[in-house]
Order: C-alpha cells, then structure tokens, then sequence
C-alpha cells in the first residue's frame, strides 16, 4: 500500500515561497534513540501531571475495536473529525476529499486506533487556501500526545515514537503499514520537498504506541 499525494496547490499558487512544511529532524528519526523519561515530558510537566490524573493504563493487549470519530494532537493544534478511507483502484491509501482539508481519514480496513496492530490515519497538508490538518505533523516531537476519541466513548492516548520522511521512491512500506504486536499509529502526510511539476516528493510518517485511555460516555464528545 502507497500513500497517495496530499495536494501542494497552494505552494504552486504562492510562487514557491518558503512557506513549506515543517519536517521533522533528524533528533525525532528512531535512529537518534528513544524520547528521555516517561513519554517523552519532564518530571514538572503540567501535561505529564493531567495524563496522570485523567488517563487509565489500557486494558492487555489493547482496546476492543470502533471506529474513530475524531483525533486531537495539542502540540500542533490539531483537533478533527475522522471519515473512514479506503483502496483507490491502484491500491494506494485514499485521501480525505478536495475541500476536507480539516478532515483525518482513517484506513478502515487496518486497526482501529487502540486496539493490536496498525492503525493508519492521514490527512492533507495544504490546499490552494493554506495549510490543512496535517500541515504541522513534521514539528512533532517524540513523546508528543495524540488522542483519538472513538464511537465507544473511550479516548486512546498515543506517545508519538518518532517522525521520519521518506522520499516517494525509497516508501518503507513494510515498516509504516506492517503488522504490529501492541497498539500503535501512523499518521501521515506529504513532505519531503516540493516541485512544481511533481508536487511533494515524500510523506512525513509519525509512528505512536498506545499509553493510556480516557473513558467518556459513548456519544458524548471530550474537550481536550
């Protein structure tokens, strides 16, 4: 499976302004280590201290499946509603609509965010109006909170690992959509450079695991 193009009408429209993405560095690749301490946050973090307070350790072997109806990533001010994604006629990952550019998409067919194996969420990182929902992925760092509000009412708390791009002809398809033995999450989006011509020459991948959960009543919807 190969990730499809994410727009880049809008860096076309600016004339190739230095307004591209942010990508991720090299500290953030899971070659340069694991994230220091306990998800990736300092001992006096005020977001350390309300996970704490708020987050109960998921159950062995993960959450039972249901779908994701919205996903939030504070650190970049990421806060979406989720549609469901599936296979284009090539067999790459389809993308959120022309127009859903505030819109994650998840890949129905894989894991549901939380429970065992790979669960696959990507969204836009332009449109010809600006920046859309991923546009910031590539500022991640590792230890930074996602978390994806379900339809069973429960919230899944991932700790991002680490955020790597990958050039479109060296995609590791193996390493972002293969099978996982806990509960894990990539999220995705184009970078990697822009041409006129071509568009974006990647995709940014930031891999998280599940650490907590977060139970509210099913159909109510968590502030975050």
């Amino acid at each position: 499976m190969v990730i499809a193009a994410f727009s880049g009408v809008w860096l076309i429209e600016r004339g190739l302004e230095p307004v591209q993405p942010p990508q991720p560095s090299a500290a953030q690749a899971f070659t340069a280590g694991p994230a220091p301490g306990r998800a990736g946050l300092p001992a006096d973090s005020p977001a350390r201290r309300t996970t704490r307070a708020t987050t109960e350790l998921p159950p062995p072997g993960g959450l039972p499946p249901a779908d994701p109806v919205r996903v939030a990533i504070p650190a970049i001010g990421v806060d979406a509603p989720v549609m469901r994604l599936g296979l284009g006629a090539d067999h790459s990952l389809d993308v959120p609509p022309p127009g859903s550019t505030n819109k994650a998409g998840w890949y129905k067919d894989g894991a549901a965010p939380g429970s065992r194996g790979t669960s696959v969420m990507a969204g836009h990182v332009d449109d010809a109006h600006g920046p859309a929902v991923f546009y910031a992925l590539g500022a991640l760092k590792k230890g930074s909170r996602v978390e994806v509000t379900r339809t069973d009412g429960v919230t899944a708390v991932f700790a991002v690992d680490a955020v790597e791009v990958y050039e479109n002809d060296a995609f590791p398809d193996a390493k972002v959509y293969g099978p996982a033995p806990r509960p894990e999450l990539r999220l995705i989006t184009c970078g990697g450079g822009f041409s006129p011509q071509a568009g974006y020459r990647g995709n940014v991948v930031a891999f998280a695991h599940l650490t907590g959960m977060v139970r509210t009543g099913a159909g109510e919807t968590k502030t975050f």
